[in-house]
């Protein structure tokens, strides 16, 4: 299932989600001018390996991405659903939450594959805490979403909670399946998917403002 768009309304401008996404593409077209062996340098220096962990590295490796389908897929599930987030937590507030759901995300990963001298890098961390505090916020929204169904494409609204819950036990799943395999052989951070999804689960109850849950707060601060 592809998610196009939402039905929550957000009534602030996301700067921040804007910015975040910019960047992470400024960054992914630099990557596209390098040279095979200059982008594997630029990976990394800059990406987090496992068993050579670096502070600086779990921030700069939120902002590299691996092709055009990883970019792609992760602006398009930001700005679908970090928008809304950053609408109820104000915009310090989710950037501080969403780096720290990054965080929380390198972490996990890097505990489970501690050896792995192959360099993480993706915003899929932090942006699936973004999913979790959006369950956390809107259980009753709905998602406009591709889903194809056999040889047929449709045009449905599915409710988030079924769309971003089927995300996460795909993560888990996978995840599970992945425990066991060499640490030297690269591929999808499922934990650090589904230990983002978690902390943000858990840190939107911290990060958020109660009276932005208020229908009328907007017409307070205007």
């Amino acid at each position: 299932m592809i998610p196009l768009r939402d039905v929550i309304p957000t009534r602030t401008w996301p700067v921040v989600t804007v910015g975040l996404i910019v960047l992470n593409l400024l960054v992914f077209l630099h990557e596209q001018t390098l040279g095979p062996n200059a982008l594997e340098l630029f990976v990394r220096e800059w990406g987090l390996v496992p068993a050579d962990f670096a502070w600086n590295r779990v921030l700069t490796s939120m902002f590299l991405h691996g092709g055009w389908a990883h970019v792609g897929g992760n602006m398009l599930y930001l700005w679908i659903f970090g928008d809304n987030v950053e609408d109820r937590l104000g915009h310090v507030r989710y950037l501080v939450f969403y780096l720290l759901c990054g965080g929380f995300a390198a972490g996990a990963q890097t505990y489970i594959n501690a050896g792995s001298l192959v360099p993480m890098i993706g915003a899929s961390g932090a942006i699936s805490g973004v999913l979790g505090a959006y369950i956390v916020l809107f259980p009753h929204s709905r998602v406009l979403t591709i889903v194809p169904i056999f040889f047929f494409i449709q045009l449905l609204e599915v409710p988030a909670t079924v769309l971003l819950g089927l995300w996460f036990l795909m993560q888990l799943l996978s995840g599970v399946g992945s425990l066991g395999e060499r640490a030297d052989v690269g591929g999808v951070a499922f934990w650090a998917h589904v230990a983002g999804f978690v902390a943000g689960l858990g840190l939107v109850f911290v990060f958020r403002q109660p009276e932005r849950q208020k229908v009328e707060w907007w017409d307070g601060v205007r």
